[in-house]
């Protein structure tokens, strides 16, 4: 079974969504189960985990009531709490349930670039994993230095580094993002996700060509037992429909042996997130 590592559920309104630009447009409508099940269907993907999307506890509450009246279709849910609040433990069980395998905080729209390694979000940290739940990395590339240091600080925990880091593929840069993904693939508690790439490439500009390079950089570094698909869906749709993406990561990993691609297309995220 192919699983999706990464989409989000939606119901959408302007102000909530003030992030969803005019570039953007395609985005501004509902986006919930009955969208993706169609979705899915038309790719051969089994099932997905749904991805926070607004910092509160209500949508995680939200998720998890959808994953829990589709086990078909959603296979976790990676939710929000607030990290850095004293009472994070309590908000941690105030959002438990069985469909949810981790959590994440959106560490890119911080304005302190080193607010990972706060006291107070690295005493979070130890909630998470006290809770048994893995933490998804939302940063851009420039954060990685930052995230290495956090990583190694707390080496018992799972990580899931989203969209590879975000780097700066419309620029056709990869340095010092290659650097830094080789450093943080060393950790070997910290997995990847194949996600996120034509967002950054460029809505309409970009090419297949033009993203190899990264994708031969991560699947050099993190190896097959340490990727996984995602789609990024509904976001990837302003620059690609979900079956051309699939279909980009599956000549990605053309080469590698059918167990392997077996690995990246869904036993990995089965495995590291622990979907049932």
């Amino acid at each position: 079974m192919i699983i999706d590592s990464h989409h989000h559920f939606w119901t959408y309104d302007p102000v909530t969504y003030d992030w969803i630009d005019d570039s953007m447009a395609t985005l501004r409508r509902d986006f919930l189960p009955d969208d993706l099940r169609a979705t899915l269907g038309e790719a051969g993907v089994g099932r997905a985990v749904s991805v926070q999307a607004r910092q509160s506890l209500e949508e995680t509450r939200w998720l998890c009531e959808l994953a829990q009246a589709s086990p078909d279709l959603i296979a976790g849910v990676v939710g929000w709490v607030d990290l850095s609040a004293a009472d994070v433990g309590e908000q941690i069980a105030a959002v438990s349930s069985p469909s949810l395998v981790g959590l994440r905080h959106v560490l890119q729209g911080e304005p302190d670039e080193r607010y990972m390694l706060r006291d107070d979000f690295q005493r979070g940290l130890r909630a998470v994993r006290e809770a048994g739940l893995v933490y998804d990395i939302l940063i851009y590339e420039r954060h990685l230095p930052q995230t290495i240091e956090l990583v190694d600080a707390h080496p018992e925990q799972a990580f899931v580094l989203d969209h590879i880091a975000k780097p700066r593929i419309g620029a056709n840069e990869l340095e010092p993002w290659r650097q830094n993904i080789r450093s943080l693939a060393e950790r070997p508690n910290v997995v990847c996700k194949l996600s996120g790439l034509v967002t950054e490439a460029g809505f309409q500009a970009w090419t297949e060509d033009q993203l190899r390079p990264y994708l031969e950089t991560v699947l050099e570094t993190f190896g097959p037992a340490r990727l996984m698909f995602g789609s990024d869906w509904p976001v990837c749709l302003v620059a690609t429909e979900y079956s051309r993406w699939l279909e980009i990561v599956r000549r990605a990993i053309g080469d590698l042996s059918h167990s392997e691609q077996a690995a990246v297309l869904g036993q990995n995220a089965a495995r590291v997130y622990r979907l049932a």
